[in-house]
């Protein structure tokens, strides 16, 4: 494989999603954290979906979607996660591979069976992920392609997966392959629960590895045990040379060196699902950043696809990105 022949390469959770409609009732009575991710074991995920309403069932993962969405906009693609060989297993590799991803993981062969997430849509378009790891948190350093990881410009990692310790090995691997061959590293922080189940790692990892972190308000006060937004930022420009920093509704602010850019978020008639709205906009902004996009145009990707994203069922892009994005005026010349 020559190198620089891809532009993102994601590393992360191969999950397949399952999606339903409820109401807070529902969540409370599974004890469920309205808005978070939660883990469960597969007897727990059994139970909850049994009780679920009809259910959408599609591809997911956090990292996987992202690189979706990077396709979606004619980004070149690989994905780093593992799966079992199973026909969930079976139908995640064909939808990865169908948007264009190249996915060379083998699948494992015995242990647990591949990972789901079971999503609830609450009235008021928050989701609430109910996750079993299952196959996935088997990743390790033997799974890390290291000529994928050479070829790509940006190797993106997923918080979700540092739950796993075989994974926090696989990723900083996969970092020092990637600097070795002068590539970057982009790490999206994914949950605040999961930041302060590894806040000294992840502050170790964004400090030593990370060159692109995205991250939410919350994700970021949870890393950075503070509130105060002119603080964050001022420690976000120490810790990386690019932050992406999120605020749902009210857009996102893009940190690097003395700049601060302010990105407003897409105005849509109505959200209809929030699933995925963090993936895509790492999806719009990694796909300016290795097109040669400037950091504002960067930011305005980003929001151009979490918009799209929220306004359907699923994390994953329904209307092509490339075409959404030239009728915009932030397609980089060199897309």
């Amino acid at each position: 494989m020559q190198s620089g022949t891809l532009d993102v390469v994601g590393i992360g959770n191969a999950i397949v999603d399952v999606i339903a409609s409820t109401d807070d009732d529902f969540l409370a009575k599974h004890g469920m954290n309205k808005g978070a991710m939660t883990l469960v074991d597969e007897m727990q995920a059994e139970i909850i979906y049994a009780e679920m309403g009809p259910t959408l069932v599609n591809s997911g993962g956090s990292a996987a979607n992202t690189i979706a969405g990077i396709a979606s906009f004619g980004g070149r693609t690989g994905f780093i996660g593992k799966v079992r060989d199973d026909a969930l297993g079976t139908e995640f590799r064909h939808d990865i591979v169908a948007v264009g991803a190249q996915f060379t993981t083998m699948p494992a062969t015995s242990g647990p069976a591949t990972a789901r997430c079971l999503v609830l849509v609450t009235p008021d378009s928050q989701r609430t992920m109910n996750t079993f790891l299952g196959a996935s948190a088997g990743l390790g350093a033997d799974d890390v392609d290291a000529e994928l990881v050479r070829s790509a410009h940006i190797t993106y990692l997923e918080g979700y997966l540092y739950d796993a310790p075989s994974a926090q090995t696989a990723f900083h691997l996969a970092a020092e392959i990637a600097h070795a061959a002068g590539r970057r590293i982009a790490l999206t922080l994914s949950d605040p629960f999961c930041v302060n189940r590894h806040r000294d790692a992840f502050l170790q990892l964004v400090n030593r590895h990370v060159d692109v972190l995205f991250a939410n308000y919350a994700e970021a006060t949870a890393l950075l045990q503070t509130d105060d937004r002119a603080a964050i930022v001022e420690r976000l420009r120490t810790l990386t040379d690019v932050a992406a920093l999120t605020f749902g509704e009210d857009g996102s602010l893009i940190v690097a060196g003395d700049a601060a850019i302010e990105i407003r978020a897409m105005r849509l008639k109505s959200v209809v699902d929030t699933t995925g709205a963090g993936d895509l906009y790492a999806a719009g902004f990694l796909f300016g950043l290795t097109h040669g996009a400037s950091l504002h145009d960067c930011g305005h990707l980003g929001s151009l696809a979490a918009g799209e994203a929220i306004s359907h069922y699923g994390a994953r892009p329904q209307t092509n990105l490339r075409e959404l994005a030239e009728k915009s005026t932030f397609l980089p010349s060199g897309g």
